[in-house]
């Protein structure tokens, strides 16, 4: 009797979608458009906060986004061979590569804007007459032995610094380049030649070879240090009177670290790494902040001196921008979960409206059906069957629309909130017409308006709605969105 039962299911439903082609296609329409917002609706939240935390990593100063590596200069006592090779591009290169593979998901580098190289962290003072002296203060200038040189600007006119033969600590003689700013507010020229004292006061000469223009001024390259893009005009802070003197960046050859070595300006071994945030999404921004914070003082710091060198530190400012996004978030998230909650009703009400409706139009046939002794349980699930054939394409199809228009989102939350359409059509269109035939009735019974009134039950349950309904919206707005408000 069950074979029979399921082999006479097919032609059931063939019939009934044959019969009634205009109600299941208005159904599968409402379903389509209903799962299609309601999987669009997360995902459109997720690409939200996807561009708003790329937005502001981007837009943000390089200062603050790029990751800096740092450690002091290789400690006096070790041998002058040693400490040479440290701080030569080929050993630099090296740990850099080391540091770029240990960055911890979701933290990705900018492979293409990576640097590394030795620098000068005090300036030193420059006593060339030629150089500017406002107030009749020289300048002090900062030396970095930067990689990337040639990548990063194209030659205005000279020639590129280079390094004719092996530098070491003991070398007094290097070459450099300027920017074009530089060049203007300092009145460098090429061939001009500039002294830098070494611990021992031993001058070593490093002569401007060239002037250089940056191919990409805003880039991380140029403004993690804006210094080594263009001069500044400071105060003197260590004079008792209130005097200004310029300070810039001379760009030494990349081979020329280890010269910065023999110098009182205290040299640090440096890698910037920028950020590369197109890999990220909204969600991630927690996980972010915990790998940043496990950088800074933590088990990613452990990880990092391992690799760069007991004394190495980490700096960013990529966690604060993680945390004003999030924070952005935060303010913002009351008024989506009320959108939500409030759309989400809307479109609950429509698709149970809508299924009253059908039961309506067919009371009349399920109650012949139920007086010619259908159970509930066949009837039902003919009913189910006859909607599932309709409504779970239309759901997938509404997914399947949403994952095309809003590109970039979490999956699982779209799905689910389509999967929950067509379940809530599924098991309420069935569920709303088998209760109204739990005891079986002569067909074509009266329908009058005592019969057909609503019951106090229902009465009582759509007064209680409203209340809570207009409570709701009370509180909103007395308390507003915010989560101070509750």
């Amino acid at each position: 009797m069950r074979h029979n039962d399921r082999a006479a299911s097919a032609p059931w439903i063939r019939t009934r979608l044959r019969t009634a082609p205009g109600t299941a296609t208005a159904l599968a329409v409402l379903v389509l458009v209903t799962a299609f917002l309601a999987a669009a609706f997360p995902r459109a939240v997720d690409a939200y906060g996807t561009k708003g935390l790329r937005h502001d990593i981007l837009t943000a100063d390089a200062g603050r986004s790029t990751l800096e590596v740092a450690r002091p200069q290789p400690g006096l006592e070790l041998p002058q061979a040693q400490r040479d090779e440290e701080a030569r591009s080929p050993e630099l290169a090296r740990v850099g590569a080391g540091l770029l593979k240990a960055l911890p998901a979701p933290l990705r580098a900018d492979t293409s804007s990576v640097a590394y190289g030795v620098r000068t962290s005090k300036p030193a003072v420059a006593n060339e007459p030629w150089l500017p002296r406002p107030e009749a203060v020289p300048p002090k200038l900062t030396y970095v032995a930067q990689s990337g040189l040639k990548e990063h600007a194209t030659l205005a006119s000279g020639a590129w610094p280079t390094t004719p033969q092996e530098v070491t600590s003991d070398s007094r003689a290097v070459q450099g380049a300027v920017t074009e700013e530089t060049a203007a507010e300092l009145n460098v020229k090429v061939g001009a030649t500039i002294a830098l004292l070494t611990a021992a006061q031993e001058p070593i000469t490093v002569t401007i070879t060239g002037i250089v223009a940056p191919r990409d001024p805003q880039g991380s390259y140029w403004s993690s240090d804006p210094l080594l893009r263009t001069p500044s005009l400071v105060l003197d802070t260590a004079s008792p009177f209130p005097v200004h003197y310029w300070t810039g960046t001379v760009l030494l050859a990349e081979g020329s670290g280890p010269a910065l070595l023999s110098t009182a300006a205290e040299p640090v071994l440096f890698w910037r790494i920028p950020p590369d945030p197109a890999g990220l999404t909204g969600p991630d921004d927690v996980r972010l902040a915990s790998v940043i914070a496990s950088l800074e003082s933590g088990p990613g710091l452990l990880k990092v001196r391992r690799i760069a060198g007991d004394t190495a530190v980490f700096a960013t400012g990529l966690g604060h921008i993680v945390e004003a996004n999030a924070r952005m978030r935060d303010a913002i998230s009351p008024v989506i979960a009320v959108a939500a909650l409030g759309i989400g009703s809307v479109a609950a009400v429509v698709l149970l409206m809508t299924g009253a409706l059908i039961a309506g139009r067919r009371k009349a046939e399920l109650a012949l059906m139920r007086s010619r002794g259908g159970s509930l349980r066949g009837i039902g699930g003919r009913l189910l069957a006859e909607t599932a054939v309709t409504v779970l394409p239309a759901s997938a199809l509404g997914l399947l629309l949403a994952t095309l228009v809003v590109g970039e989102g979490r999956f699982w939350p779209g799905a689910l909130a389509a999967a929950g359409v067509g379940l809530l059509v599924c098991v309420a269109l069935p569920l709303r017409t088998t209760l109204q035939h739990i005891r079986p009735t002569l067909h074509g019974a009266r329908e009058d308006m005592v019969s057909a009134r609503p019951s106090r039950r229902r009465t009582v349950a759509e007064l209680t709605l409203l209340v809570l309904a207009v409570g709701a919206v009370t509180a909103l707005r007395r308390r507003g969105t915010s989560a101070e408000g509750g």
